[in-house]
């Protein structure tokens, strides 16, 4: 298998989208719940301290990030970018 193959994939396969705030920053946690991909506060706390959720390319284990337009989230299948 060729050592770019599961990147071109994961990037085939995954779904972006753009977040508009009219904020300075957005808290990880509260971003999350905005965007709609999670129902409650507590699914995004445990996704994040879960090391499932990714800030800019990197694992990010803190519910309070402070997220700025640039921004890229990543949750599973998902690319959410801050605007």
């Amino acid at each position: 298998m060729h050592k770019y193959a599961s990147r071109l994939e994961k990037e085939f396969f995954m779904e972006a989208q753009e977040i508009t705030i009219s904020t300075e920053f957005i808290k990880l946690e509260a971003f999350l719940k905005f965007a709609g991909a999670v129902s409650t506060g507590g699914e995004a706390k445990n996704l994040i301290q879960d090391s499932l959720v990714k800030v800019n390319g990197e694992v990010c284990t803190m519910r309070g990030k402070k997220l700025r337009p640039g921004d890229t989230v990543e949750l599973g299948s998902r690319r959410l970018t801050v605007r």
